[in-house]
Parts: C-alpha cells; sequence; structure tokens
C-alpha cells in the first residue's frame, strides 16, 4: 500500500532513540494492573516469554508515550482474542482505554463476524485495514508494529504495512465518531501508556520493543 507518512516517518527515525526492551524475560518490571495493582496471577513467564493463561487482567505500562515506534511478537490460542492499547489513558477517572491494535483468530472468533473494523491488525472498531493481512494462524507467532508520529499512525504486521490513520484529521473524527468510543471524552489524545489486554484467552508475548521517535 503507498503510504503518505511512511518516508517522513523513516526520516525522522534516524535521528530517534535506541529501541529499549519492554519486558525483560524474567519480571513484570515496568508495568501494572489499572490503578497501580498488582498484576493478576494469570499472567507468567515461561521460558522468556509472558503468557496471560487464566484471569490476570490488563498490564498498563508505567511510562507514557507519544511518538513511538513499538514492535512486538505474538500468538494466540484457536478463536483467542486480544490486542495491544496505546495512548490509553484514564477516560473519567474510571476506564482505562485507547487505540486498539486488534489480535485476533479471524476464522473462528464470534467478533470476526462483526465487520473487518474487528479483525486483526484494525484500528479496533475504527477502522478497518487497508490490505489483506497477512496473519499467522493461532498458535504461530506473528510480528507486529505500530509506529506513531505527530498523531498519524501506521499498523505493520509480519514486515506488511497494513493500515495508516491521521488522528489530527476530519476523517479520523468521523470514524471516531461512528464507533463505540464516540462518548468517550478524551479518547486518544495523542499521549498515554501502552496496555496489553486481558480479553480472557490464553495469549504468548516476546521481544516487546520500543523506540521514542
Amino acid at each position: 500500500m503507498k503510504s503518505l507518512f511512511l518516508l517522513p516517518l523513516l526520516a525522522l527515525g534516524l535521528h530517534a532513540a535506541e529501541p529499549v526492551s519492554l519486558f525483560d524475560g524474567k519480571s513484570l518490571a515496568g508495568w501494572s494492573g489499572a490503578d497501580g495493582k498488582a498484576p493478576g496471577s494469570g499472567w507468567k513467564i515461561e521460558d522468556g516469554v509472558l503468557v496471560l493463561d487464566g484471569v490476570g487482567g490488563n498490564l498498563i505500562s508505567d511510562k507514557e508515550y507519544t511518538n513511538f515506534e513499538f514492535e512486538w511478537e505474538w500468538k494466540i490460542a484457536e478463536a483467542g482474542n486480544n490486542g495491544v492499547k496505546y495512548w490509553v489513558t484514564q477516560i473519567g477517572g474510571k476506564e482505562w482505554l485507547g487505540i486498539e491494535y486488534q489480535m485476533l483468530d479471524d476464522q473462528k472468533h464470534p467478533d470476526s463476524k462483526n465487520g473487518a473494523k474487528r479483525l486483526t491488525a484494525s484500528f479496533y472498531d475504527i477502522q478497518a485495514t487497508a490490505v489483506k493481512t497477512p496473519v499467522n494462524p493461532p498458535g504461530q507467532w506473528n510480528a507486529s508494529r505500530i509506529v506513531a508520529r505527530d498523531g498519524k499512525l501506521q499498523h505493520w504486521l509480519n514486515g506488511v504495512l497494513v493500515g495508516e490513520a491521521d488522528t489530527t484529521s476530519p476523517d479520523w473524527k468521523d470514524k471516531i465518531a461512528q464507533s463505540k468510543f464516540k462518548s468517550k471524552v478524551g479518547f486518544a489524545p495523542g499521549k498515554g501508556r501502552i496496555m496489553l489486554t486481558d480479553h480472557k484467552d490464553k495469549t504468548w508475548f516476546r521481544n516487546l520493543r520500543i523506540k521514542e521517535l
């Protein structure tokens, strides 16, 4: 897909900081549950892999990010559902919400029947991918990347740019107004935390790295 944003992002990235790990393979240092609570017992570390198996609750990064490139590898169980959220903030003093990079069994999870805006690598419930996603099936690893720079977003999957959005544009505002987030005042304000979600399905994460741009 032709990118309107890729070249300036790459050019700016030449002068960016080096990527840092968000998971050391041994602990949940740098992460907490909602409102600073300890993560639930469903989050486990097995052979350097972060595994959600059981009730763990959402994991929220201690640090906020604005312009960044975040990459990670993941796989889900058959018929599974999960996601990575970013620009996560506490809305109305209650919900922790942000833009979600959807991770789904596109063939067997029921949410796949609710439209393309709910499929893997979409901007969940806001915008579908622009190309057919090269997603690997459940039980196999996928490599994902989110790039955010000055309000412009990219979603990558297994080396392919699958979606772009400009959150400063009228088009984005219209899409938010048609989404489930339309009444969430202050949703995705252009900065916030990273969240690994708990949708009750077994999920594996590894090689979580972020570079601030």
